[in-house]
């Protein structure tokens, strides 16, 4: 049986934190990604350099978006900042299964096992792992593995599941935040570094 195909278009940026608030922010009042989308480019409301830079950056984060449930979304435009990362960390797992499969296998598996911290030799081994059974990976340039390994622990940064060191920064989620948890499949919730009695706490 073939594995599915990994997307690895997501070197156009990071996490884009204030710029997906935005989106989700006019989704919430808009109700429909369309007239979000032209909303954005009309006005150039995330400030993009230029015209097509500007509809790549939307489109990216539409897509990411588009994962999330109606109370994701109004979570994500209303939330602190720090769980605004967590659930935009969410949308790109599952935008991206590359990343999802990386979150749940790799920092996930040194999260639980006491290994701390995520290395560039533990996403290389990754890799190579995964591209046994996805061709794709195989055709992949070293220049663009670099680039999207650079691009992942830079939104893991920016999403605070990685600090600086890239170590990981086991999450305290907060009520409201449990609650989505909660409702996310087992395979989701492994997305994260949390304790099963950290997000069940009371």
């Amino acid at each position: 049986m073939t594995a599915p195909k990994y997307s690895m278009a997501f070197t156009t940026g990071a996490l884009f934190h204030h710029e997906s608030v935005k989106l989700a922010e006019l989704y919430v009042s808009m109700q429909q990604w369309d007239t979000v989308r032209s909303a954005i480019v009309a006005d150039n409301l995330i400030q993009a350099r230029t015209t097509n830079t500007l509809k790549r950056v939307t489109s990216e984060l539409t897509s990411r978006l588009k994962t999330l449930s109606e109370p994701e979304i109004k979570f994500l435009a209303e939330a602190e900042y720090g769980e605004q990362g967590y659930i935009l960390w969410l949308a790109i797992c599952r935008r991206y299964t590359f990343i999802g499969d990386f979150s749940v296998d790799v920092v996930h598996s040194n999260f639980t096992s006491f290994r701390n911290t995520v290395t560039y030799a533990d996403y290389d081994a990754f890799f190579n792992k995964k591209a046994e059974w996805h061709s794709e990976l195989d055709r992949i340039t070293p220049a663009t593995k670099s680039n999207t390994r650079q691009k992942l622990f830079k939104m893991m940064q920016e999403a605070k599941i990685l600090n600086k060191h890239r170590t990981i920064i086991p999450m305290v989620p907060g009520a409201t935040f449990r609650k989505i948890l909660a409702g996310l499949q087992q395979r989701e919730l492994m997305f994260f570094p949390v304790s099963e009695q950290a997000w069940r706490a009371s």
